[in-house]
């Protein structure tokens, strides 16, 4: 199984994240919101991996553009049509690393995730 990337290009911390994997020599494919989108499939695929509080990012603008009836309705139904409109909404990075998911950068777990396949 190869090792994904998911995220937005522009992204400080995706930046990070690339120059850490790329620096250990890890071959990934990067998976960018903004040009690939983010399918349907591939909403309830991370809802399937992650708790909807850790997957939407409630501090961002895109958080915070929508509607009060938006926001508190929130369940896995709607999320998914969220985050398939309106892919800023997805926490970053999300790491696909064989059979582990990872949310967010953190250089021990990742290493851990990757040990013996980087």
């Amino acid at each position: 199984m190869s090792i994904k990337l998911y995220g937005i290009n522009n992204c400080d911390t995706i930046k990070r994240s690339k120059t850490w994997l790329n620096a250990r020599g890890v071959e990934y494919i990067f998976h960018d919101y903004k040009k690939a989108g983010c399918s349907a499939e591939l909403a309830s695929c991370l809802i399937e991996q992650f708790p909807l509080d850790k997957l939407i990012n409630r501090r961002g603008t895109t958080w915070r553009n929508l509607s009060q009836a938006e926001r508190d309705g929130l369940d896995e139904k709607s999320a998914v049509s969220l985050m398939s409109q309106q892919p800023s909404l997805i926490k970053r990075p999300i790491l696909q690393a064989h059979e582990s998911w990872l949310i967010g950068f953190d250089e021990t777990t990742w290493s851990n995730a990757l040990n013996g396949h980087v």
